[in-house]
């Protein structure tokens, strides 16, 4: 007898299910997608041998049903791509975070809009035809003369890796697939489809591999699922803070500097000024010591920690400096670990916290970098807390709680928390890992959050906590984490002398809150869509004189809100009262102080707020008590 879950929460006990397929038993429903049989994830079709347990049928709100819906997407792609386009080879096609892509190799020819038109096109026709997906499962050898014989030299290198000696693949009308599934029933399952655009790949992702043609796409079961979704794309296009990022002149990267390495301009320095003092500020309250590092070390220091080993293809090349190797450094830890190391520690000593505003460096393809969200250089709020064992939970609550705080002041509500499991490249015993998660864990369940379990998704070096925030369009952003680390004290032999006078190794914790502070802003600017609050805008006010006779009076406006710490800027330019206001509103300024005569006269000044407009006459004194409420309680609207 099989205990078979249904969508909702529904479930039926069913006894006769030997040799019959899960379609057969549960109906051919169109929301009922793909089944998890005892653990793993089984086509509809799937036929049972009778020993099954636990059968559970997956819709699109399962995260399974919406894989294998968009994985299914892919291979229609793939076949509307083939009967358009015959010489194209195909590579693969997987679902993603949002829909689904194809890479192809077309011989270097790069699809147009009007291609891109065609295949869309062609996708609805296929799934109007509503083809059988049909799973095969034929030896290895067989598979390899199948697509020798077709001309798909890329699914050949596949299975020349693959070590099973039988192997799966998908056929639809003729279109044959090598793939592991699950996949839909048939092609009509799939409702409303929409290619999204293409651009250039390469094999495996590696630049010296051939030349591909990616194209994206996304389906749902519903048309008004497709229109939400692509209402949001549009207001993501908006918010972009690479678009933003040039319009209200915050950064730059340039090909003189490199791919990946960020210029702060003015604007954007100062918002990031603001953020590291008000960081500091809570850290310095909160026990952190604050330090400093270089930004490259010998190779020893490197092997000594493990990077060479377990991390050496994202770090920069090797340097020689007076016949020794030198890298710029990927992370900040082993600085942090050799400062503790400079005088004997006691038990009294802990914990010790030392932070830093450090920036690292890491290779990253250039396939993959993407304004601020994915650089090459980045600062990391970073910091190492070195704890005796009886006080790492309490610890790792605290760094739970500080995370949440620094969070919340940015204006972020909604969370999520994911803890990653062992790695299989990793160092340590299996019962040191068990014992670092069981701890994190526990953290965890004593603050009351809700969690997932990462599989496999830790540090090489330990367990990790990682926090994510959801914006303003419900996207998913991974900034803060925690990671308990028992390698490097062990590694750097890390000591201190206990109450009993022997000699103990310390737990370590690494921890940043905002993760870098290149992808973090990048995600303030999108979450805001520029609009940052009144504590983080770069300029705060901006005094708008109407003629040249109001200017002196406006100097001592912007003179005062400058004695009170006021980001504010004057526009004494010849030019028209509304252009100053549009290049005001243009660079999402939040308050303007128009100056006239009757608003000289009166000792006061005329107020518009960003994106509101005119909130009538105002005397200087009140204004400022009003901005500064806003500032101190880092409220979000204006």
């Amino acid at each position: 007898m099989a205990i078979f879950k249904f969508p909702g929460g529904k479930e039926r006990d069913i006894e006769d299910i030997a040799g019959k397929k899960i379609i057969d038993i549960i109906g051919k429903r169109k929301d009922y997608l793909v089944a998890i049989v005892d653990g793993v994830p089984r086509d509809l079709t799937y036929t049972l041998e009778g020993t099954e347990k636990n059968i559970e049928i997956c819709d699109f709100n399962h995260p399974v049903g919406r894989e294998t819906y968009w994985h299914t997407s892919s291979h229609i792609l793939a076949q509307a791509v083939k009967e358009l386009f015959p010489d194209v080879k195909v590579t693969i096609g997987p679902a993603i975070e949002n829909g689904f892509y194809y890479d192809f190799d077309t011989a270097g020819y790069a699809f147009t809009p009007e291609d891109l038109e065609k295949i869309e096109e062609r996708m609805r026709d296929v799934i109007k035809r509503d083809i059988p997906i049909v799973r095969k499962e034929i030896p290895r050898k067989e598979a390899i003369e199948f697509f020798k014989k077709t001309g798909e030299t890329y699914k050949v290198e596949l299975l020349e890796e693959i070590e099973d000696e039988i192997v799966s693949m998908y056929e639809q009308d003729g279109f044959v697939d090598l793939c592991r599934g699950p996949h839909l029933p048939s092609t009509g399952y799939v409702k409303a489809v929409k290619v999204l655009s293409s651009s250039g790949s390469y094999w495996r992702g590696d630049e010296h591999n051939a030349r591909l043609q990616r194209i994206y796409g996304i389906s749902f079961p519903k048309k008004s699922m497709l229109e939400d979704y692509l209402k949001r794309v549009e207001e993501a296009k908006k918010r972009d803070h690479r678009k933003l990022g040039r319009e209200l002149d915050l950064y730059s990267i340039q090909e003189e500097v490199g791919p990946g390495l960020i210029l702060w301009h003015p604007r954007g320095a100062t918002i990031r000024m603001v953020i590291e003092d008000f960081w500091r500020k809570e850290h310095i309250k909160r026990g952190y010591q604050l330090v400093y590092t270089p930004h490259v070390g010998r190779a020893n220091l490197w092997q000594t920690s493990g990077h060479l080993d377990f991390y050496r293809e994202n770090m920069f090349p090797v340097m020689k400096v007076d016949e020794q190797e030198y890298f710029v450094k990927p992370m900040n830890c082993p600085f942090h670990i050799l400062i503790y190391k400079s005088k004997l520690r006691s038990y009294r000593d802990f914990p010790i916290k030392y932070a830093e505003l450090g920036t690292v460096y890491r290779y990253e393809k250039s396939g993959v970098l993407h304004g601020l969200l994915r650089v090459r250089g980045f600062t990391q709020d970073d910091a190492h807390i070195f704890a005796r064992a009886d006080q790492v939970e309490d610890e790792i609550k605290k760094v739970l709680e500080f995370t949440l705080f620094m969070l919340r002041s940015f204006g972020f509500e909604d969370f999520g928390v994911y803890i990653s499991t062992m790695p299989e490249k990793h160092v340590g015993s299996p019962d040191m890992w068990a014992l670092a998660t069981n701890s994190l864990k526990k953290a965890v369940d004593d603050m009351g959050l809700s969690y997932e379990i990462d599989e496999g998704a830790g540090a090489f070096y330990g367990p990790k906590i990682d926090i994510v925030i959801k914006d303003a369009l419900g996207r998913e952003w991974q900034c803060s984490t925690i990671q308990f680390d028992f390698n490097l004290p062990e590694r750097f032999d890390m000591t201190y002398r206990d109450k009993d006078g022997k000699e103990k190794r310390p737990y370590m914790i690494h921890r940043a809150l905002l993760g870098s502070f290149e992808r973090f802003l990048g995600t303030l600017i999108e979450h805001y869509g520029g609009n940052l609050p009144v504590w983080l805008s770069p300029t705060q006010v901006r005094v708008l004189p109407i003629s040249e006779e109001n200017i002196e009076f406006a100097r001592k406006v912007y003179e005062r809100l400058l004695e009170e710490d006021i980001r504010v800027e004057i526009d004494e330019r010849n030019e028209k009262i509304g252009y100053k206001i549009r290049e005001a509103e243009n660079l999402k300024i939040p308050y303007m102080l128009v100056i006239g005569r009757k608003e000289e006269s009166m000792n006061g000044v005329s107020l518009r707020v960003h994106s509101e407009g005119d909130r009538g006459f105002v005397k200087v004194d009140e204004f400022l008590d009003y901005i500064k409420e806003k500032i101190e309680k880092k409220e979000v609207g204006y």
